[in-house]
């Protein structure tokens, strides 16, 4: 039996009174998870800053916010930049006001064995995911802390932060970066009201999804007998998770990281199925010393 499907998309988690005169960047918010959650901030009141570098994704972002009748603005930024990052707050303050939430969504990722990965490989994601995260939180903190403090910050993890995992050597040290990040971050900046959150996602299969992550049509159900929850996580779930962490009813969490998977990371079998190497999965054939 699977675990009843959730209220419909478009349901909103609290009134728009919440979150009113609040004003959130999210990073990476004009597709995929980030434009759910970045949605979900915005029916719960919030004006919504989409940053990303590709203009397609601004004008996605900011399209499916302005649907709903609330306030959103693009905002060009590249994370891997604090000039940039730095920019970027100061066009937002202008246009919308301080900001008080800041949402790290962006994020790069690509599998592939360790031993295949080039130096500019593995910057492509830790640059992104860590240093990212890193930059745009300290420019967020810097300027709350010089208007008083408050507001809070939302990373966003991936379970295989804390596993590792076959061909993620990359982008698993990088978010178990950001977890331990968090942690470190809520204890620096508790002093001055600022709170520091992540949200890990287990399966959310959106149309933004690139196409090595997609299943094939013929093995699309299989996600869902993998999940002890019986399906795939749907989008509005994650958005609802990101609101109430962004919201004044989680305002005694800090440094916590919030796994949102239908328990999927957590399974364990007596047995476990056969193993396949990585580059098996990857079907990129063995290596010579193989």
């Amino acid at each position: 039996m699977a675990y009843p499907e959730p209220l419909p998309l478009g349901s909103a988690i609290f009134p728009a009174s919440v979150l009113a005169g609040s004003v959130a960047l999210v990073t990476g918010g004009g597709t995929g998870l980030g434009k759910a959650m970045a949605t979900e901030l915005a029916r719960s009141g919030a004006a919504i800053a989409v940053a990303s570098r590709k203009p397609e994704h601004l004008a996605a972002g900011v399209a499916a916010i302005e649907a709903l009748g609330a306030r959103a603005i693009a905002v060009a930024v590249d994370v891997r930049d604090p000039d940039a990052i730095s920019a970027a707050f100061d066009e937002v303050e202008a246009r919308l006001g301080p900001v008080d939430i800041l949402l790290n969504n962006a994020a790069g990722n690509f599998p592939q064995p360790a031993e295949d990965m080039s130096p500019r490989g593995w910057r492509a994601v830790t640059d992104i995911v860590l240093d990212g995260t890193f930059f745009c939180s300290t420019e967020f903190a810097r300027r709350r802390i010089a208007l008083g403090g408050g507001g809070c910050i939302l990373n966003i993890a991936a379970t295989y932060s804390w596993t590792g995992g076959p061909g993620t050597a990359h982008s698993a040290a990088a978010k178990a970066g950001v977890v331990n990040m968090t942690q470190s971050l809520a204890v620096e900046w508790a002093p001055h009201g600022i709170r520091v959150n992540g949200i890990a996602p287990g399966l959310f299969p959106h149309d933004d999804m690139p196409a090595h992550m997609r299943p094939v049509p013929e093995t699309a159900d299989d996600r869902d007998r993998t999940v002890p929850a019986g399906r795939v996580g749907r989008l509005q779930e994650l958005g609802w998770a990101a609101a109430f962490m962004c919201s004044p009813f989680a305002s005694y969490i800090s440094g916590h990281t919030l796994v949102v998977d239908g328990a999927n990371w957590l399974r364990r079998g007596l047995r476990m199925p056969e193993f396949v190497s990585v580059r098996d999965q990857f079907g990129l054939g063995a290596t010579a010393d193989d």
